[in-house]
C-alpha cells in the first residue's frame, strides 16, 4: 500500500495539491477559466493552466470549447470530480474547526524551540 511505484500515489499527489482543491472546490457549477481565476486569489495563469488540465486528464473535470466569439472554455466536474466535493468538503471543514488550534500548537512549539516556520507547507492560516 505505501510502496513507491502504488498507483494510487500519483492520483494521490494530483487530488492533495491545493489548487487542484480549491479550483473543484469552486466548480460546484461550470465556470470559464477566468471566473476561476478570479476565484482563487493567488493562483498564476500558468499553474491553474497546469491545474485545469492534470485534472481533465484525471477524468475530474471536463472541458468544454463554447461557440462564442471569441472562442470560450468552460469547465465543469465530471461524476468523478463530483464524487470527491464529499471528501473535500468534510477535509475542508476540518480544517476551519480546527485553525485557531493548530495554530495555538504552533505558537508553543515555536516558543518552546525558538523557531518559527513561515510560509510552509500545510499553513492553515490562509484555509
Amino acid at each position: 500500500m505505501y510502496r513507491a511505484d502504488c498507483p494510487s500515489r500519483p492520483i494521490l499527489d494530483q487530488i492533495a495539491d491545493k489548487w487542484s482543491m480549491m479550483a473543484m472546490a469552486v466548480l460546484e457549477r461550470p465556470r470559464r477559466f477566468n471566473d476561476i481565476r478570479r476565484r482563487l486569489e493567488g493562483v498564476t495563469q500558468r499553474v491553474l493552466t497546469q491545474t485545469l488540465r492534470r485534472l481533465e486528464r484525471n477524468g475530474m473535470i471536463e472541458r468544454r470549447v463554447l461557440p462564442t466569439s471569441p472562442v470560450g472554455v468552460e469547465y465543469s466536474l465530471t461524476p468523478l470530480g463530483e464524487s470527491l466535493r464529499e471528501p473535500f468538503g468534510r477535509l475542508y471543514d476540518w480544517t476551519v474547526a480546527h485553525a485557531a488550534e493548530i495554530q495555538e500548537c504552533r505558537q508553543v512549539y515555536d516558543r518552546r524551540t525558538g523557531s518559527a516556520e513561515t510560509g510552509s507547507p500545510g499553513d492553515v492560516e490562509n484555509a
